[in-house]
């Protein structure tokens, strides 16, 4: 890649803006590979192999060299997710806001899918707080349920709304990430292709989406709320120019979030307002193009209209009894039934979910425990992978690594079968999901839709 690969104007729009130094920055593209980087589950421990820690992070680690995470079952297991190290900030500026956590708080992440953020804000919290994980596209649901669901926590909603669905929710959440839908500069060097769908006038239209999306979403913002803001683009107006757009047109204020000059961010003020921002330029970190920073909100939108639900379900005793005995704990949880599906959440956090059932669309609750056949669990993978199970109940099936791979391609498992009945398919002491053990052969009930279904190279 040269200099002459860059859209024309793109780096001449940039030669002003803090901190950023164009030869580097075209060396970074040049000769600088990408860097690898995965954010350990916190909740799921491993003998992983990791290599120098993500200095903002205290959960990332780079890696030396890409391994084929498709074929690694520890990922299928949720062990770790694999994300871009500068995005990984988000959990600096969460610890910066929420030092103690003392009460609990309600947190969206808006733009959500694929769910490298939602999983980092669910490490970030504790699990009597409430973790809503929006995403605006239907199609890009599943990846980000699936992600959640590999993370192993209840504590969490995802629903599948446009911003302006939030209006109604005045003053419900605490915390609200808008990592905004842009131009992409900031992938560049790992998507070159995103060079050809750069250009000026996409940045205004990206500038004006971005306006319409924080003036859906902040009456959802508490008094005495944050508001975190990011993209992977570089432009001044998207960037800079919404911090001032924001100061201006509502009542928040700018936070300033610590840094080390080692860390090689570039903190940046809005021309108007002065409101803090932080830049990723390639070449100055180990990552990619990132913009992020956060606002408090000082004003009230006002509180949420009182709402009873008089419509709670009536749940039979003796299936409740049947259900509760897979989970750990079962008095923590609120167990309620969506068809035939039986789900639980955090006891916590049921009148949130029955206020954001009222407003939105609500596609993923908590965990999906299973369906009830007679006196008998069908039981979901959302149960295999999640941290409620009860494993004591339940069998266990260690697997090497090459089973591990027959089983997540769905294929023929070759062991010895020892025990009847469903049992969990572990890896490394970690669960993979569900099989149904016969006298003379396995049931693979990993689903069909996440199998792996390419072929590995050796």
């Amino acid at each position: 890649m040269d200099n002459y690969t860059f859209p024309p104007r793109f780096l001449d729009s940039l030669d002003h803006e803090q901190g950023f130094d164009r030869q580097n920055f075209i060396d970074a593209h040049q000769s600088e590979p990408a860097f690898t980087s995965i954010r350990i589950n916190p909740f799921k421990h491993s003998a992983l192999k990791k290599d120098a820690q993500v200095p903002w992070c205290a959960q990332g680690f780079y890696l030396n060299e890409r391994p084929s995470f498709t074929f690694d079952p520890l990922f299928h297991a949720g062990a770790y997710y694999v994300q871009e190290a500068t995005s990984m900030f988000i959990d600096h500026i969460m610890h910066t806001i929420r030092p103690d956590q003392e009460d609990p708080i309600r947190v969206l992440d808006l733009c959500a899918a694929p769910g490298g953020k939602s999983t980092l804000l669910n490490s970030a919290i504790k699990s009597t707080d409430l973790l809503v994980a929006n995403e605006i596209i239907k199609t890009r649901v599943p990846i980000l349920s699936d992600n959640l669901n590999r993370w192993g926590t209840s504590n969490t909603i995802i629903t599948n709304n446009d911003p302006k669905d939030f209006n109604s929710i005045h003053s419900f959440f605490d915390v609200i990430l808008v990592d905004a839908p842009c131009s992409g500069s900031g992938m560049f060097r790992k998507d070159p292709a995103a060079m050809n769908e750069w250009s000026e006038g996409n940045v205004n239209l990206c500038h004006q989406r971005q306006e319409r999306i924080l003036a859906d979403i902040y009456p959802a913002l508490k008094e005495d709320g944050y508001l975190i803001y990011s993209t992977c683009s570089y432009s001044h107006q998207e960037n800079e120019d919404i911090l001032d757009w924001l100061c201006t047109e509502f009542d928040l204020e700018t936070v300033r979030i610590p840094i080390y000059k080692g860390w090689g961010i570039v903190e940046t003020e809005s021309p108007v307002k002065k409101a803090w921002g932080y830049r990723f330029y390639p070449g100055k970190v180990q990552g990619e193009g990132l913009f992020a920073s956060c606002l408090r909100k000082k004003a009230s939108s006002g509180g949420l209209s009182n709402y009873k639900n008089n419509g709670q379900q009536k749940l039979p005793a003796k299936e409740m009894d049947i259900v509760k005995g897979y989970l750990n704990q079962p008095d923590d949880f609120y167990f309620f039934k969506v068809a035939d599906d039986w789900l639980a959440i955090n006891r916590e956090h049921k009148e949130s979910l029955n206020i954001l059932h009222r407003h939105l669309y609500i596609k993923k609750s908590g965990v999906r425990i299973g369906k009830l056949a007679g006196n008998d669990l069908i039981p979901d993978h959302e149960l295999a992978l999640s941290l409620a199970i009860d494993k004591s109940v339940v069998l266990d099936t260690p697997l090497n690594k090459e089973q591990a791979i027959q089983y997540l391609r769905r294929d023929n498992i070759d062991i010895q079968i020892a025990n009847k009945g469903w049992s969990l398919m572990s890896y490394e002491g970690l669960v993979l999901g569900w099989a149904k053990l016969l006298p003379n052969r396995i049931n693979n009930y990993y689903p069909k839709e996440i199998r792996i279904m390419t072929q590995q190279v050796v």
